[in-house]
């Protein structure tokens, strides 16, 4: 039976949506059907029933994508990841289990209006980077089914590959979110270490897990996130985001520099060699400039994975699995995992610490890095050959991400002869997620290339606006099909409190900062809380400035009370805040009228001196003059 690819991007399914010329419903049965017709490339584990898609169609009732940032959008689960009475198998049948209840961020997507088409296949144990290690079925490129899918999240790489989801959730611990993202031509983001709950996920080594994000294309990756990234209190390991981690702060420069390692193995590829040379062009394209680096400290962090004691974490989390269940390669890992001792783990600590200090300071040298996500790849029969040791080559520019603590993209840069696609990854430290995402999507504008397998490029049909429901973005970062800004619904079903900050410093504010003014974000994206609303003493006079954006608050004897709001900013933030206020406004001392003095938004002396400024103090506020005007 032939199926008809649909362009499953996100923004192109929300927009159809909204114009009402597609039903949720109709859509998700007739993915099931495709992912039916394509089996022989075993993405699948479980499919849901149409009488299981039927109930969270259901649930999307009187909702809309106004309502609901991922309306109708299918998606696919590693079947490592949770999702309510539905087996949980890992890739092993006899570890198999039903849950009660979804994974958290399973269950935050589902919240936000996502539909889960079922559990994709995986390397057993999600111990692998090919994808053929499954009794599920070897995972098969969808360019060339003699090669590997990659791994081992590699059903959730081919199930979007192919267009039967909009994207897909995996594992990332050692590059399972990223290899089978270029092998397949797909963006694979491996996320900050903790910035996705891993609450719910079946872990493979618990310090160094991540849940990654499968997408067609950058924008969309970014739209995912938005709404997974959420703190979750009950996770040992999750770690709030950081303001400036997000799409509003997210852009690239004209002028920037990459890092590259001085020297790559490519073991005799030379066309992943020719690949990744076209991608150093493509950055220097657009305004980037190479530096070499000494790679030698990544790859010596890359190695301790699974040549030093981080093995035990593995079985540490299948001990009650008997080793007789489990693959011979899988065995073979995890059953070496018991062998080493504490003095061990101490000190491959040491040696980690030691080699992250080099390379943070390389990665600090420059704007961002830029590195092979394989040196090359291989056929199924290759692998069946040497399964350990081609596994670890894949692995060369993958394993020390999270041993490091960074963030990586992984983006496809071109085809080989073979069919099967390449790519690099893009990678800086913790809470980069966005601007990676954004380097990325310059690679694929530039590019325009088709997503996946499917006949769509990235951005032949994606509408020009954010969704209607997200807020407006800063005119300088406005820009055709940019990556969205992020949680513009999370208000509305984000049930995971963000954690405490400590210090708290206090700021009033008197014009485009206040609660539900074009600014406002700026104070709630740090962490910011309206303390009270009040005025000033009655010192005060309030003038527009030639923008007529900003309110000018200048003290003066014969002054008047004007309408302003108290808010409380944590300490850490509050420097980066001050430091984006342009001239000629600026932060000093305002009277309340309690009379207490609180640091606050003023205007420079010199403004009023050489400017006709519109005197609005007698309406008594910033608002009041906005809606007269």
């Amino acid at each position: 039976m032939t199926h008809t690819i649909q362009n499953l991007s996100i923004d192109v399914l929300l927009d159809a949506y909204t114009q009402q010329t597609l039903d949720p419903l109709a859509l998700v049965l007739s993915l099931r059907e495709q992912a039916l017709a394509q089996s022989d490339f075993n993405a699948w584990i479980t499919l849901l029933s149409d009488a299981q898609l039927q109930v969270y169609c259901d649930k999307l009732k009187g909702e809309s994508p106004q309502t609901r940032p991922l309306f109708g959008i299918p998606f696919a689960i590693k079947d490592n990841i949770d999702l309510a009475n539905v087996p949980t198998t890992a890739g092993c049948e006899a570890y198999t289990y039903t849950p009660e209840k979804s994974s958290v961020v399973v269950d935050l997507l589902i919240k936000a209006g996502a539909i889960p088409l079922g559990k994709t296949n995986l390397d057993q144990f999600a111990t692998g980077l090919v994808g053929t290690r499954s009794p599920f079925g070897e995972g098969k490129n969808v360019f060339n089914p003699d090669y590997i899918s990659g791994g081992s999240s590699a059903g959730s790489a081919i199930s979007t590959a192919l267009g039967q989801v909009s994207f897909a959730l995996g594992t990332d611990t050692a590059g399972s979110g990223r290899v089978p993202a270029v092998l397949n031509n797909l963006i694979g983001h491996k996320p900050t270490k903790g910035l996705l709950s891993t609450t719910g996920v079946v872990p493979a080594c618990k310090t160094l897990d991540c849940v990654s994000i499968f997408t067609l294309n950058s924008r969309d990756a970014a739209t995912v996130l938005s709404v997974a990234g959420q703190y979750d209190q009950s996770d040992a390991y999750s770690r709030p985001n950081t303001p400036h981690n997000n799409a509003r702060f997210a852009h690239v420069p004209a002028s920037f520099t990459f890092g590259v390692p001085a020297q790559c193995d490519f073991c005799g590829n030379s066309e992943t060699q020719a690949l990744f040379e076209q991608a150093i062009t493509q950055l220097e394209s657009l305004g980037g400039k190479k530096i070499s680096i000494d790679f030698a400290p990544f790859t010596a962090a890359a190695k301790l994975l699974y040549e030093g004691p981080w093995v035990a974490e593995r079985w540490l989390a299948t001990q009650d699995v008997s080793l007789d269940n489990m693959l011979p390669e899988i065995r073979t890992i995890i059953g070496n995992g018991n062998h080493a001792k504490a003095s061990d783990a101490f000190a491959a600590q040491y040696a980690l610490s030691a080699l992250k200090k080099q390379c943070d300071t390389a990665v600090n040298s420059v704007d961002i890095m830029m590195a092979p996500t394989t040196p090359t790849f291989f056929t199924r029969e290759q692998i069946a050959q040497d399964p350990i040791k081609n596994n670890s080559i894949l692995g060369t520019y993958t394993n020390f991400m999270n041993l490091l603590d960074y963030a990586g993209t992984a983006v496809p840069i071109g085809a080989t002869k073979s069919g099967v696609h390449w790519g690099v990854t893009l990678f800086s430290h913790a809470h980069t997620d966005y601007t990676l995402l954004s380097f990325a999507q310059k690679i694929e504008q530039q590019r325009n290339a088709k997503m996946g397998a499917t006949p769509y490029s990235a951005f032949a049909s994606i509408i020009d606006a954010v969704p209607t429901n997200a807020p407006k973005t800063p005119a300088e970062h406005t820009e055709k099909n940019a990556i969205p800004s992020p949680s513009y619904s999370m208000h509305r079903i984000n049930t995971t409190p963000c954690a405490p900050y400590k210090k708290q410093l206090e700021v009033v504010v008197c014009g485009a900062h206040l609660a539900g003014q074009p600014l406002n974000w700026q104070l709630t994206e740090r962490g910011g809380t309206l303390v009270q609303s009040t005025t000033t003493s009655q010192h005060y006079a309030l003038y527009v400035l030639p923008d007529n954006k900003r309110p000018a608050l200048v003290r003066e004897p014969q002054g008047s009370a004007i309408a302003v709001q108290v808010w409380s900013l944590p300490a850490e933030y509050y420097g980066a805040f001050v430091e984006a206020i342009p001239a000629p406004l600026g932060i000093g001392k305002v009277e309340l009228a309690s009379g207490q003095w609180v640091s606050g938004f003023i205007c420079d002396s010199y403004a009023l001196n050489k400017t006709e400024l519109t005197n609005i103090t007698e309406l008594g506020g910033w608002e009041a003059w906005l809606a007269q005007s």
